[in-house]
């Protein structure tokens, strides 16, 4: 097994976790891609290949951040929710996962996102219509920044796939 084709199984690999990340917060989502599509292009491509999938692929992995942070911070701010409250979910999340297995991120994050939310505004009732319009606007980012990823890898896969037919 030569150089080349190590990089290209550990770059492959690394995207794969990359992808991962964008739906499980505790893993590196999009900058992992980013930064494996780099490593592939200066290692493991095939030249100008590799730079064009690079190219591609880093369209597809910053739209995919840009969306997620312009739409979950647009309806976090429509609904006045404080970055405190989505902090409070961040860190019951990942106790949370601890505690339950497999949803416990899930679970952890909505929570502390109520009760940081029923602390702030002093009405069960608004902060469940808040912290529920949090979850969605995070849900579309993360399912935005998830497709997209998936995009880039795709691209990554063509790429390998291109390659390995040319050379």
């Amino acid at each position: 097994m030569n150089a080349q084709t190590v990089v290209t199984v550990l770059c492959g690999l690394a995207i794969l976790v990359g992808v991962a990340g964008t739906v499980i917060p505790v893993l590196p989502g999009s900058f992992l891609i980013g930064l494996s599509l780099l490593a592939w292009a200066i290692w493991g491509g095939e030249g100008t290949i590799g730079w064009v999938v690079f190219s591609i692929g880093m369209v597809f992995v910053l739209a995919g951040m840009a969306a997620s942070a312009v739409l979950a911070g647009r309806k976090l701010r429509e609904h006045r929710i404080p970055n405190r409250s989505v902090v409070a979910g961040v860190v019951l999340g990942v106790v949370g996962m601890f505690v339950i297995p497999v949803v416990g991120l899930f679970v952890g994050f909505a929570a502390g996102l109520l009760l940081s939310e029923v602390q702030r505004t002093h009405n069960f009732r608004t902060a469940l219509t808040t912290s529920w319009a949090a979850l969605k606007a995070t849900g579309l980012g993360i399912l935005v920044e998830f497709g997209l990823a998936c995009l880039a890898a795709s691209t990554w896969v063509i790429g390998v796939w291109v390659g390995a037919a040319s050379g």
